[in-house]
């Protein structure tokens, strides 16, 4: 190789490393930018909720659809510009709905909306107009929020598949990394998390069953907040499981979380979860952003979870180090999860999830292309796009389920219960008198397959998930250039003291930095 091959090379190498896309001079101001930033500037009339609504229609235009293409949009509100305009009006006359008036907002598309196809990612809802909002929608537009985007996700919230690639959907197929665009975005909220972190909107909405808010912050930069199962309505969500879903804010601080979060709590007669919230919850959680947060908070490490990756293990002796620093006490906790509760949640899935899909098919009415899981196992094996990468192994193993009154499942739901609450958070808490539990999220982002599909080296979403209690995770370093996150969960309705906890640990580390599109790593 001569010289002049040589420096073609060596050149070559280095443009695979920068970034793909510069930011368009007229949307910069979003970079980061945060939900109280973006009030301010519609107070003092620096900007219009009209001008962000474009300006962050544009980004996704140019990010999106067109440069790195993320490809974490499924539809883009044909509306959104009048909404914001509306908005716009009422601000100029003096009323503001509180502080998510005029926030632009991207929600995961499995939460419906009436103005805009809701798909869970899959083909067979393809143009499905529910007849209703969500709880959830309807709130963040209450709020006045502008809902301008819907997110995509791992199809049918990573539900169908024996081994599929997280991001993935018949809809719009695999979304990118934004941080390395051939690493994976984790699912399934994965569009949601790219949206957030790629600066799309101002905050996302996810949904988890186990892993799928907390994962891709983890692999995206973000904070993402699970909540208590019941803290937030599930009505007009596409389901799995009735015992493990919830919705959850996902952004690139604790406060806009924390502020989202408050928007969309409330007790909703059509989601019996929700009644039990009745008493636990705020509409502001924003006082519970205390720089402080962390002094004498006692908090159990499970040592247990992690040995997976190096530079994980690595980054959290380094986050327990600066938690002490920050006037927190953290001792080693030894605690391995009952294996048995993994094996009666992913039975009680199977179970629930045969029984919601099967009811939400039927809220659809006569405009539904199916009606069952056998319906929708038909659809796709005619597809030509669904089964082109993927199986769906579990849409089988739902379909040959009972009903909820089966012996099988009512044990199930016992023993998992019974191993993750009782047995596991609750005993760990009160056993060491601690205010939380502590475990890194995650490994830094896999390659994406989708041949072999993910490649998922270990987490700690589990025992919260499982248990129903609340988690959030929040930045705590880079392995290279790619994110990793911690994870702190509690029992039901603590999200004000692991929102302290998390506050106090972003404030004092600051570990978030916005992705540049890296093309390969």
């Amino acid at each position: 190789m001569n010289r002049l091959q040589v420096l073609l090379v060596f050149g070559l190498v280095i443009l695979a490393c920068e970034p793909t896309q510069k930011p368009h001079p007229n949307y910069q101001y979003l970079e980061e930018i945060t939900i109280s930033q973006l009030q301010h500037g519609y107070a003092e009339g620096t900007y219009t909720i009209e001008q962000v609504v474009g300006d962050y229609l544009q980004r996704i235009e140019d990010l999106d659809k067109n440069g790195p293409a993320l490809n974490s949009i499924i539809y883009v509100n044909p509306k959104a510009l009048e909404v914001a305009r509306t908005l716009d009006a009422e601000r100029k006359a003096g009323n503001s709905r509180g502080p998510l008036h005029g926030i632009p907002v991207i929600v995961k598309d499995n939460l419906n909306t009436a103005d805009m196809p809701t798909t869970a990612g899959a083909t067979v809802l393809r143009d499905s107009y529910p007849p209703d909002d969500s709880y959830l929608v309807k709130q963040l537009r209450n709020a006045g929020a502008v809902i301008i985007a819907k997110a995509n996700l791992s199809e049918w919230a990573n539900f169908r598949a024996d081994m599929s690639s997280s991001g993935w959907s018949g809809m719009v197929g695999q979304t990118k990394n934004p941080y390395v665009l051939d690493r994976n975005p984790c699912g399934s909220s994965s569009g949601s998390g790219v949206a957030a972190s790629a600066n799309l909107c101002a905050i996302a909405i996810g949904t988890e069953t186990n892993g799928s808010i907390v994962c891709p912050s983890n692999a995206n930069g973000l904070v993402g907040l699970k909540p208590t199962v019941g803290l937030l309505s599930r009505s007009g969500i596409i389901p799995i499981s009735f015992t493990q879903d919830t919705a959850g804010p996902m952004g690139r601080t604790v406060t806009d979380v924390a502020i989202t979060l408050g928007a969309l709590v409330g007790v909703d007669s059509t989601d019996e979860k929700t009644l039990a919230s009745a008493g636990h919850y705020k509409t502001d959680y924003t006082a519970h952003l205390k720089a402080d947060g962390l002094k004498g908070k006692r908090i159990g490490w499970l040592k247990n979870i992690g040995g997976y990756h190096a530079g994980v293990d690595t980054l959290i002796k380094k986050a327990i180090a600066d938690l002490r620093a920050q006037g927190a006490e953290v001792m080693e906790v030894d605690f391995s999860m009952d294996r048995s509760a993994g094996g009666s949640s992913f039975t009680v899935l199977l179970y629930e999830f045969k029984d919601g899909l099967t009811k939400y098919f039927a809220s659809l009415g006569d405009k539904a292309r199916v009606h069952d899981l056998a319906g929708l196992m038909e659809f796709n094996r005619q597809d030509s796009v669904e089964l082109k990468y993927f199986d769906q192994q579990l849409l089988k193993l739902a379909n040959e389920k009972g009903t909820l009154q089966d012996k099988e499942y009512l044990e199930a739901l016992a023993n998992m219960q019974k191993a993750t609450r009782e047995n596991g958070i609750d005993k760990l808490l009160k056993e060491n008198n601690l205010d939380a539990l502590m475990a890194p999220t995650g490994a830094p982002a896999w390659k994406t397959d989708l041949i072999d599909g993910d490649h998922f080296l270990g987490g700690s979403s589990s025992l919260a998930a499982i248990s129903g209690y609340p988690s959030i995770t929040v930045p705590m370093g880079f392995v290279d250039v790619l994110p990793v996150g911690v994870s702190f969960f509690s029992t039901a309705w603590q999200e004000p003291t692991l929102i302290e906890i998390a506050y106090g640990y972003e404030q004092a580390t600051k570990h978030r930095k916005a992705p540049t599109f890296i093309p390969s790593r």
